[in-house]
């Protein structure tokens, strides 16, 4: 990786999209440091700390701690992603939507401008939510309806500017922006974490206490990067062999390729959609400020990570059965409407492909199913084994984290992403001064 980017900087193009992707990072945390005018950020600051709610831990972590100092990038890209989502989604359901889809780079295009809109709708939402939520709660100083506007603005237009940076740097600098305005929301919450462990674990023990308590630290976080580059890296080769036919006087076709289907087929989104859904009833609770008791505040423990494994309360536990459940469905749920066997089979067949030993059609489509199947089982195994890395270790030795397994997965991916697309463009630089020497 080190080596990439020393031969990166070494080719004055790639070197100018680096440093564009870089300034623009600084101009990032700088905006999650610049305080929301008119918000009292050490309300906030004391309220986000009595909240024992993993799922504003997940948010926090989201926003590279904007959102606990209310700055102007409280929300970040958070819209963004949430819009992504519904509109991809929507593809399936909306006939128009999903010629458009189809319809090239315009078609693209005309997607990415109804997802802007979507996203400053709800980062208004949300902003107004927060501003009403919290605003007459004590955020907001002497709250009246400028006072309040002002803030909604300042949300609203700090995720929008967000997601402007983050298109610039799709276009001018290096790998996908919102990916990396979103990586480094997240690596900046590391650098506290692994103090915390540090002075949990290590700091005021004996040297032979401390230095295993460190390096079984180290190991757990090595192991789970280890998991997520394997699990992000392998892939299932179906071999494709093209028949050959007569064009003209020339025989073309015979060659054989592979159809590549990653084992990870549906990404981090399973874990972000089951642990989104989870963390809906908990949110919905503590702004509303009740205390549930009974059953319902059994319930409501059960979705709280912060519970599982915890020997002390095994029934909340229980909460992790629906947690492993969900992350399974929504793998074959997103891989259903990504990954379409039928057109793929389809397509085959009119190139006068086949997969051999496979009839063409019908049973290319069931071989594709049945194949795509036990892929799509073992990805989601593999994300519940990163995801549940950091929940065992906070359940049973209170390892409280403000980044887990779902950060690590996003963090190593847009990594390896980024120096695939870095690398992609110094082989085609080279190609293009061989042809012109």
């Amino acid at each position: 990786m080190l080596e990439t980017l020393i031969n990166a900087f070494k080719i004055k193009d790639i070197r100018k999209k680096l440093l564009f992707t870089f300034g623009m990072i600084i101009i990032i945390r700088f905006g999650s440091q610049l305080p929301a005018p008119g918000v009292n950020r050490e309300y906030f600051s004391q309220w986000f700390a009595q909240q024992s709610n993993d799922a504003f831990n997940f948010f926090s972590a989201f926003t590279g701690g904007s959102f606990e100092r209310m700055s102007v990038f409280a929300l970040s890209i958070t819209p963004y992603i949430t819009s992504s989502i519904i509109i991809h989604l929507l593809t399936i359901a909306i006939p128009a939507l999903e010629e458009m889809q189809k319809d090239g780079e315009d078609g693209r295009k005309k997607i990415a401008a109804i997802t802007r809109y979507v996203t400053v709708g709800l980062a208004l939402l949300e902003s107004t939510a927060m501003a009403v939520g919290f605003g007459n709660s004590g955020m907001i100083p002497d709250m009246n309806f400028l006072k309040g506007l002002t803030v909604v603005v300042t949300f609203t237009a700090g995720s929008a500017f967000l997601m402007w940076l983050g298109e610039r740097i799709t276009e001018n600098g290096v790998g996908n922006g919102i990916s990396i305005v979103l990586m480094v929301n997240i690596l900046s919450s590391i650098p506290s974490s692994i103090t915390g462990l540090f002075g949990m674990f290590v700091s005021g023990k004996t040297i032979a206490r401390g230095a295993l308590a460190a390096l079984v630290i180290l190991a757990v976080i090595l192991l789970t990067v280890v998991l997520v580059i394997v699990l992000n890296d392998a892939e299932r080769k179906i071999p494709v062999q093209y028949a050959k036919k007569m064009q003209g006087r020339k025989m073309i076709g015979g060659q054989s390729t592979f159809i590549p289907l990653k084992v990870n087929t549906a990404g981090v989104i399973p874990v972000i959609f089951a642990s989104s859904l989870m963390s809906i009833p908990q949110i919905v609770i503590s702004f509303s400020g009740a205390q549930p008791s009974g059953i319902a505040g059994t319930l409501i423990g059960m979705l709280s990570q912060n519970n599982w494994f915890n020997f002390s309360r095994p029934v909340y536990s229980v909460g992790l059965i629906l947690y492993i459940a969900l992350i399974i469905f929504f793998a074959y749920f997103y891989t259903s409407i990504t990954f379409n066997p039928i057109e793929v089979a389809d397509n085959m067949k009119k190139q006068g492909g086949f997969i051999p030993g496979i009839r063409p059609g019908r049973p290319t489509t069931d071989y594709l199913n049945k194949v795509l199947g036990y892929l799509i089982f073992i990805g989601a195994v593999g994300l519940i084994i990163v995801v549940l890395i950091p929940i065992f270790f906070n359940g049973v030795f209170g390892a409280q984290v403000s980044f887990g397994g779902t950060s690590i997965i996003i963090v190593v991916g847009v990594i390896l992403e980024t120096l695939k697309q870095i690398e992609s463009q110094m082989l085609v630089r080279n190609y293009r001064g061989f042809l012109t020497d």
